[in-house]
């Protein structure tokens, strides 16, 4: 089989040349690619750097690549300090991304300060920009990669090697046609096609608008008419068989057809002054599948019901990482350092009031820190939980924060005391909440599988809906109809289910497959963005009511857990377990005529550190 030969030739081959260049550069991995941008300007991503390790020691301003302990991707990032002991056998080496706002020490592990030799993979000698996107496509879509196994896998088992046949061309075996009977066959056929374009011009012409889209050439002749007429007609006026449409008369429903704004079809029921050839046809929105830009974000932990990333409505975006919180500026790209909690403490959640002026913070002690943001101030704290506070948000003066001590909290920020109410019902650890557009309702899911709407100033839910079988942690309330909520499950639930909260009503429910981690709603058009984990950690645009998939977005290697909108609404962000943050356009901008201050399309690449 010849392609299995040169496919295993290739294979080898390979193999031979990456032995070599680890024997002759030192390297374990003597090639490798840039897959963030924390390096630039000096590497973008999808960069392929040429390593050496050598015998030369380790010195300041050296780009070198390293692997942690634990870890299974290696880093690149540049050494600004090395520290070697007085016998020569031990260095220590503190590595920097050119692009990153502090050093590596975040992004090592526990309790580690410094780098050693043995987590050295070699040093940066050459570079060749760009090659690198084709394996960063692979890893982000690894069903291509799957795809080109097929394909090769295939061709090996499909491949024979047989004898061409070649047909015999001795002269018994010569087919004599008469030309006289090859030209009256063809004229008998060109008459028979004349003929048919006489007797149906008017399918012609509706067969050439509806395949080429061409429009009407003028103004179609009374017999034209007439066919045209015949052509919309049931072939059995007396049977009802696949007559029934939205507003037949012949339906149970009665009533005149409804014609879409944006039909083509010239067999529908069109009339002389809206003519389908003269309909416009509505383009496809196309959403691109790989984000625009990718964060690394260090530290962003995996844990399904906390809630550390949130978009202000000033266009910052603020993320909790490990025990310290970060602003990352969507205009400048700027990053700023907002709070350290260290040593005693850690960032559970995040959340921006309406205005984008204060950020309050969930900790894992149990308190809430209301932080100025134009100030870097820390303006409260407030008590009252017993355990991290996982979850929060802002009604207009209003602060509710779930806790692992299965209350919610109500605090007026205008009230010196630290919280006004005591919402009791979970039975479990609060992992989301959300408020209705209109401020009168709150809806909180928690860790019991149980979804409550709360009508304050009662301390008791008005409604409480039982059919999710795992953790509700998404919630979203629609912006375009009034008491419409989704809500979704974990991982042994994976639906998404949207409620009337104004009687208590169950409307649809729809299995993603998968946990859903996030919900959020586009305030521009009516559709649905949902952020998933085990098993495929994907997201998926959708079109409601219909719940028809727009888009599948893959990427993340460990759980979507964290999601949040830009505030013009068009651009999403979405954090994971595999401490990235990724940007991506989904959704159309707003139909309004005046400029767009918030838009996030000029964004540079930057990272958070």
């Amino acid at each position: 089989m010849p392609i299995a030969w040169f496919a295993g030739l290739i294979v080898t081959s390979a193999l031979m040349i990456w032995k070599s260049l680890m024997l002759v550069t030192g390297s374990e991995s003597p090639v490798v690619v840039v897959l963030s941008g924390s390096m630039e300007p000096g590497f973008y991503r999808g960069d392929i750097l040429f390593l050496n390790m050598g015998k030369a020691p380790i010195r300041t301003g050296e780009v070198v690549v390293f692997n942690l302990d634990g870890r299974d991707i290696p880093i690149v990032h540049r050494v600004i300090k090395v520290h070697e002991r007085k016998n020569g056998t031990h260095i220590d080496i503190l590595t920097k991304g050119d692009n990153n706002y502090g050093d590596d020490r975040a992004l090592y592990n526990r309790g580690q300060e410094w780098l050693h030799m043995q987590h050295i993979m070699g040093r940066a000698v050459g570079f060749l920009p760009k090659v690198g996107m084709v394996t960063i496509v692979m890893n982000d879509y690894p069903y291509l990669k799957y795809a080109l196994i097929g394909v090769l896998g295939l061709l090996v088992l499909t491949n024979k090697e047989t004898d061409r046949f070649i047909p015999s061309r001795s002269a018994a075996a010569r087919l004599e046609f008469s030309v006289l009977d090859r030209e009256m066959a063809t004229a008998d056929v060109l008459k028979q096609a004349n003929d048919r374009e006489d007797i149906n011009p008017a399918y012609h012409l509706l067969l050439r608008s509806e395949l080429l889209g061409s429009a009407c050439p003028g103004p179609i002749s009374p017999d034209k008419v007439q066919q045209l007429e015949q052509l919309r007609a049931p072939a059995s006026p007396g049977k009802s068989l696949f007559r029934f449409k939205t507003g037949d008369v012949h339906s149970p429903h009665g009533g005149p057809a409804a014609q879409s704004p944006f039909a083509v079809s010239p067999v529908g029921n069109d009339t002389a002054a809206g003519s389908p050839f003269a309909s416009p046809r509505r383009a496809q929105r196309k959403i691109a599948r790989a984000p625009f830009k990718v964060l690394d974000a260090p530290s962003l932990a995996d844990d399904f019901y906390l809630n550390l990333v949130d978009w202000s409505s000033q266009n910052v975006l603020a993320v909790g990482l490990g025990t310290c919180v970060y602003l990352w500026s969507a205009s400048s790209s700027t990053v700023t350092k907002l709070c350290d909690l260290a040593p005693n403490d850690s960032v559970c959640s995040v959340e921006w009031s309406k205005r984008g002026t204060y950020l309050s913070v969930g900790t894992n002690s149990g308190k809430v820190q209301i932080w100025d943001v134009a100030k870097l101030k820390l303006l409260r704290t407030l008590e009252g939980h017993r355990a991290r506070v996982g979850t929060q948000a802002w009604g207009s003066n209003v602060l509710c924060s779930g806790s692992r001590d299965r209350h919610i909290l109500q605090r007026d920020v205008r009230c010196p005391e630290h919280f006004v109410a005591k919402l009791v019902g979970h039975r479990s650890e609060v992992c989301g909440l959300k408020w209705s557009p209109d401020d009168r309702q709150l809806a909180s899911g928690g860790n019991d599988n149980q979804l409550y709407i709360w009508s304050l100033p009662a301390t008791t839910p008005v409604l409480r809906f039982s059919d999710h079988t795992a953790a509700v942690k998404a919630i979203a309330w629609s912006p375009h109809q009034h008491s419409l909520l989704a809500s979704g499950g974990g991982t042994a639930d994976r639906c998404i289910r949207f409620w009337n909260t104004a009687n208590g009503t169950a409307l649809n429910c729809i299995d993603t497959g998968s946990q859903v981690c996030n919900i959020s709603w586009s305030k521009n058009v009516n559709e649905i963005v949902s952020t998933h984990g085990y098993s495929q950690n994907q997201v998926i645009i959708w079109k409601y009511p219909s719940m028809a998939k727009l888009a599948t977005l893959t990427g993340h290697t460990l759980r979507v857990l964290y999601l949040a909108v830009s505030p013009d609404g068009q651009t999403i962000v979405t954090g994971a377990g595999d401490e990235t943050l990724r940007f991506w356009t989904v959704f159309p901008s707003a139909r309004t005529t005046g400029p767009d201050t918030t838009t996030v399309a000029n964004m540079h690449r930057t990272t958070i550190r």
